[in-house]
């Protein structure tokens, strides 16, 4: 997907031996490898097109004003509110 205005662009490659995070994760489960937190100016408008391109909302939600996501191979990462004027 590619925002109006952005100036970055993310990489990334397959791992064939990959084991999926557990979010939150405890002793002995798989970490995150990464973590990225995304603003956006509609949060709830950016979780929606996040799920049309197959991720799906975290069931633990530590945070009331930011949205943990899990993207299709399991990697947390999170929608906050950006407020432009900040």
């Amino acid at each position: 997907m590619q925002i109006p205005g952005a100036g970055a662009n993310l990489a990334f490659q397959s791992e064939e031996h990959y084991t999926p995070p557990v979010w939150p994760a405890g002793d002995g489960e798989q970490h995150m490898m990464l973590h990225l937190d995304l603003g956006a100016r509609d949060v709830v408008g950016a979780v929606a097109a996040a799920q049309e391109l197959g991720a799906h909302l975290a069931e633990f939600q530590p945070q009331e004003d930011v949205r943990v996501m899990l993207d299709p191979a399991g990697h947390p990462f999170c929608l906050y509110e950006d407020d432009p004027a900040d």
